[in-house]
């Protein structure tokens, strides 16, 4: 992209998310890369438990703790390190590792390592909320496809209506990426990494972004403000010195039932010849 990034006072990181409009040959890219991802977590776990259970077996047959099958290390550095000599023996992924970009594996492997610092640190209590329990390979069925990259070529298209992604090439969009692209032009706004995912059987790409925000200036710091909730209007806020003010309330029923009109009209245009309307069939 044009332009360079100027990092200024309030610096925010903002994501932005767009549907694809993939064609076969990119949705099958789209699908092997996720696939990849889930692959490279499975391995991570099956690799590190193997571990917990030699270890468990030697001990049943009396083997001393110095003797025992050492711990296998979760961390990212040392899963990458034996992924790399395990994909091109491993017969799981010889044949086909290198179709995907690397940014797939280390998603798996990332999601993996996350995995097992947070089963570790529940099982020490320095976790909070509900006890996270060992992590588990996950199944081809269930998995949800999704897949990172911080890597490589991620841009967006200067046409504003596709994006570029490291090995999947350039995509089309479903929606203008306008906003986005003008602030990346303008310098305000810097890409760190992209995330394509599948929901509600379609295909988005969210972009994490680091970006300049105005900083609003409190005019009055040392003033209190009190909220009243209601109907008729949604808030009202009176502060120490006062002042009160009113928030509307946004309607939301109103804008519902425009909505439900304008699709009714559309569904009473839609009625064929041959379908009998609504008062001949009261008069059958």
């Amino acid at each position: 992209m044009s332009g360079k990034f100027r990092p200024q006072p309030g610096r925010v990181v903002q994501a932005y998310k767009f549907a694809l409009d993939a064609n076969a040959r990119q949705e099958r890219a789209l699908r092997s890369h996720c696939g990849a991802a889930r692959a490279a977590y499975n391995w991570a776990v099956s690799w590190v438990t193997a571990s917990w259970w030699q270890r468990k077996a030697e001990a049943s047959y009396g083997i001393g703790e110095e003797e025992l099958t050492p711990w296998r290390s979760w961390s990212l550095p040392a899963l990458r390190r034996e992924f790399n000599r395990a994909k091109t023996t491993d017969p799981r992924f010889a044949d086909w590792w290198a179709e995907n970009s690397k940014e797939a594996y280390n998603t798996g492997l990332a999601n993996a390592a996350a995995a097992f610092d947070n089963y570790a640190k529940s099982k020490q209590g320095k976790r909070k909320g509900a006890r996270v329990g060992v992590p588990r390979r996950k199944s081809k069925r269930k998995a949800r496809l999704a897949c990172r990259f911080t890597t490589g070529t991620i841009r967006i298209e200067p046409d504003g209506r596709h994006v570029t992604l490291p090995r999947l090439g350039t995509i089309r969009t479903h929606e203008p990426t306008a906003e986005l692209l003008a602030r990346l032009r303008a310098g305000t706004a810097r890409i760190l990494s992209a995330t394509v995912r599948h929901e509600r059987g379609r295909w988005f790409v969210s972009f994490q972004v680091e970006t300049t925000r105005e900083i609003t200036r409190i005019d009055r710091p040392d003033s209190a403000v009190g909220i009243d909730l209601g109907v008729k209007h949604l808030a009202v806020l009176a502060d120490s010195s006062g002042e009160i003010r009113y928030e509307p309330n946004p309607k939301h029923l109103d804008g519902a039932l425009k909505l439900l009109r304008f699709h009714s009209r559309r569904a009473s245009r839609r009625q064929g010849p041959d379908r009998p309307s609504r008062q001949k069939c009261l008069d059958c």
